[in-house]
């Protein structure tokens, strides 16, 4: 394993979940109280998932960019703060405390970005104007595509980029008709810009904290983009796109745990010969950008490295497609070269063969071992008397149902080697599952915060599969009682886990 990590711990929460007034989850003072919270249980990580703007399903796994940041996370609270809103600007909303009603959170927070917007263009918080302008001119490689989209896609009433009229859908630096729209939309364009400035800005001081506190990020990177982003529209030769720029093929997984047809995602295919040519810089710029926000990248789908499932565009299920090959050793050896030693965690679930296994381990990257996945066979590699050490085991991910809500439908079989591997009960079986990872030899254990909470299938984050009413959860304030923070801290320190 990587010299970045040692004997550690840590909790899995995204930020949309964290409690506060907005409606989501946002970078304000709950995150800072979140930190404060992993410190006095002593843990040493704080992993989240993609943070980029959300698209279909308010999926943060299906972005509208991969290098932006989601302008939901934006403190209305830190804007406040600096100058950028006034009291009046934040009042007369009403949302839940338990889940995100995004219908609801969506137009009020554009409402409040768009007015610090015009408030800091009206010449108010001018202590901004250098570091707006330095942003600008820094991220200019991917921002003005991102706020250009964006600012067309709006005038469009959210219409896909794929059925914009031609002169728009065609992107064209050249294009007098864009860069009248560019004129045109100016004050738009950079509201948009503006907006990631202050995502960056808020993210970057809440990660200073975190890591003067001894707390480290854990991001997350889906290896495919969303076919409606400002990447495809932007990057079209990367793509394996027909004549129309509409994916040939999409990618997915095979039948599997999840689903028996399998998952069809609809993310469009890389041209992995296209990357190569280019040195893969799109991956490199996309790797280091994240690096700004996260100390560790999850890259989601490790196995689509090697080979990925592609289906046939227009299928309605993943059960008929194919595996293709995918940029191997190349990538990473050239991402080695561009960053340095890779701080990465390899997503190597589902059906794996013994060529991703080979990817990983030629460039030192520790797997995931998930414990709800393990109790079918006693020689099962999710079961920690199987681990070795180079691996993050978990006793739950996003996609997975709480591990109370596991149990309540585990098949008698696997509760009989479960009950064989420890007694346990619907009461204790979140925290038996806690301890088996915390007590495991792998570097890393990590657990939802939910399964801390000792929670139901109520609070679940993602069913893979369908596409609506996931991403909703939400934590209420208090509920991580210092009782919870206290037992937490003496696991972490009986299994040497606890951060200094």
């Amino acid at each position: 394993m990587s010299e970045r990590f040692t004997r550690s711990s840590g909790v899995l929460l995204h930020v949309t979940s964290l409690p506060g007034p907005y409606g989501i989850g946002d970078l304000g003072p709950e995150a800072y109280a979140w930190v404060e919270q992993l410190v006095q249980a002593r843990q040493t990580w704080w992993q989240m998932l993609p943070l980029g703007p959300t698209g279909a399903g308010n999926s943060p796994y299906q972005s509208f960019c991969s290098f932006a940041g989601n302008p939901n996370l934006v403190s209305p609270e830190m804007l406040l703060r600096e100058g950028l809103l006034h009291p009046d600007n934040v009042t007369g909303f009403d949302f839940p405390a338990d889940r995100v009603d995004y219908g609801a959170v969506a137009p009020f927070k554009k409402a409040v970005l768009r007015r610090a917007w015009e408030n800091f263009r009206d010449g108010h918080a001018t202590h901004l104007r250098d570091a707006y302008d330095t942003f600008r001119f820094e991220k200019r490689e991917w921002l003005d595509d991102y706020a250009l989209f964006t600012a067309i896609k709006e005038a469009r009433m959210g219409e896909a980029w794929q059925n914009w009229p031609t002169e728009f859908m065609r992107r064209d630096q050249t294009s007098a008709v864009l860069e009248f729209a560019r004129q045109e939309m100016a004050d738009e364009i950079q509201s948009h810009q503006f907006t990631q400035f202050l995502f960056f800005r808020q993210w970057a001081a809440l990660r200073r904290f975190a890591n003067s506190k001894g707390v480290r990020l854990i991001g997350d990177i889906p290896i495919f983009v969303s076919p409606d982003s400002s990447d495809v529209w932007g990057n079209p030769k990367l793509f394996q796109l027909d004549g129309a720029l509409r994916p040939k093929v999409v990618a997915g997984v095979p039948p599997d745990y999840f689903s028996p047809t399998g998952q069809l995602w609809g993310n469009p295919v890389y041209d992995w010969d296209a990357h190569r040519e280019t040195g893969f810089a799109w991956w490199v710029a996309r790797l280091r950008c994240t690096l700004e926000l996260v100390d560790v990248i999850r890259l989601d789908h490790f196995r689509g490295f090697a080979a990925g499932w592609q289906v046939r565009a227009g299928e309605t299920t993943a059960m008929h497609g194919e595996w293709s090959p995918g940029p191997g050793a190349d990538l990473f050896t050239k991402l080695r070269a561009e960053l340095g030693d890779l701080p990465l965690i390899a997503e190597d679930l589902g059906e794996i063969t013994p060529d991703v296994y080979a990817l990983r381990d030629n460039f030192k990257l520790p797997g995931m071992k998930v414990l709800q996945f393990a109790f079918d066979d006693p020689r099962n590699a999710f079961l920690p008397h199987n681990y070795n050490t180079s691996c993050v085991a978990y006793t739950g991910t996003h996609d997975n149902d709480t591990t109370k809500g596991w149990f309540s439908t585990l098949p008698e079989y696997q509760n009989i080697l479960l009950n064989r591997y420890v007694k346990t009960s619907e009461d204790t079986v979140a925290g038996d599952l806690v301890t088996m990872a915390w007590g495991s030899v792998a570097e890393i254990a990590i657990t939802p915060l939910q399964d801390l909470l000792n929670l139901g299938s109520e609070a679940r984050m993602n069913i893979p599969g369908i596409a609506t009413g996931n991403w909703e959860w939400r934590v209420r304030n208090g509920a991580f009682t210092g009782e919870m923070i206290a037992s937490l801290r003496a696991k972490t320190e009986l299994y040497h886990r606890a951060a200094n």
